[in-house]
């Protein structure tokens, strides 16, 4: 059954708005940041990397940014266009704000840590200046990023994107991804987290996540309320994500559809989550089961946590397919579903 229909015929399968910063992963594994010394540079932030994801497989990308006017601007501007993602409103700050720069630990193959700059980062400079009603219109979907909610002008770019994406019947991705940096406080938080939730067709998050967003509707710590609260709101699929649990996928016909990871060895314990959102998306577009884009989903996630980068890294469609055939010959056809 199809839950979202996406309209085939706009140039655009996705246009995605939010991050992209730049992600310096450790070469020495399994030593704190503070004694590491070499690393290697990609291209990061969850929209840009979930952008790669859908570029990769076959899908037409386009992409809402700001970005900084240097050298590291020009890396992932460049990085996007030889994907074969759209950049034309990807544009460069004005005032010298530099993009944002995270920075890895890999500390063991199940325990990592994240440190970013975000000081005036540059994709929080996007403003309702540069969202337009033409460019929105050629998308079969948006895709919000929560983080660019967490401060103006960002916020309110992404509020004016979602409401013109809302005026042109466009289905409307949230993926919530909660960063702590540059938001204030927890009812910041949930107040501009539910005035996109609350428009969305597709809602995905983990139950950390979910708790922030529903703060002020008091539904802390249960997936079925929380998707029964924005199925009555609008959305048609709500999914809860739990690490290495795995994810449910609640439709608004009451079903409810479950996923396990994918046994794999572990490089890293990040990253994972992008390459879900990609291969689920894509298996969405395609008109695929939910159950089957939950698998696609999953095993993308499992190949990521295994490489080093994420971006970078992301798979083809024929690569997940293998990937998912040689797992159900090894483990059971019913591996990730059982």
């Amino acid at each position: 059954m199809k839950y979202i229909e996406f309209d085939k015929s706009k140039p655009y399968d996705c246009i995605l708005l939010g991050r992209v910063a730049v992600d310096f992963n450790p070469v020495d594994y399994h030593c704190p940041l503070n004694e590491s010394t070499t690393f290697k540079r990609y291209l990061g932030g969850s929209p840009a990397n979930i952008a790669v994801g859908l570029a990769r497989l076959g899908k037409k990308a386009g992409f809402f940014a700001r970005v900084s006017d240097d050298q590291f601007g020009t890396f992932v501007t460049d990085f996007f266009e030889n994907e074969g993602i759209d950049t034309s409103r990807v544009t460069r700050c004005t005032n010298g704000e530099k993009i944002g720069l995270t920075f890895t630990e890999i500390l063991s193959p199940t325990e990592s840590s994240i440190l970013m700059y975000r000081n005036e980062a540059a994709d929080l400079k996007l403003g309702p200046a540069d969202i337009d009603d033409d460019y929105i219109k050629q998308g079969a979907s948006l895709l919000i990023s929560g983080t660019a909610l967490a401060q103006s002008p960002s916020r309110e770019a992404a509020l004016k994107a979602t409401l013109l994406a809302k005026k042109n019947n466009i289905p409307i991705i949230f993926v919530i991804d909660y960063r702590a940096y540059n938001w204030k406080n927890n009812d910041e938080i949930s107040i501009y987290y539910s005035m996109v939730a609350e428009k969305a067709d597709l809602i995905i998050g983990s139950r950390q996540e979910y708790d922030l967003t529903e703060r002020l509707w008091g539904l802390v710590g249960s997936d079925e309320a929380s998707a029964a609260h924005w199925h009555a709101c609008g959305a048609k699929i709500v999914i809860v994500t739990h690490g290495k649990e795995g994810s449910a996928a609640y439709t608004n016909d009451g079903k409810c559809y479950r996923i396990k990871p994918f046994p794999i060895k572990l490089l890293k314990s990040f990253g994972g989550g992008d390459g879900y959102t990609s291969a689920f998306l894509y298996g969405l577009f395609e008109g695929w089961e939910i159950i089957d884009a939950l698998e696609f989903g999953s095993a993308s996630a499992a190949m990521l946590v295994a490489s080093h980068a994420c971006s970078q890294d992301m798979k083809n469609a024929e690569e997940i397919k293998a990937f998912i055939a040689e797992k159900k010959a090894e483990f059971g056809e019913m591996v990730a579903r059982g």
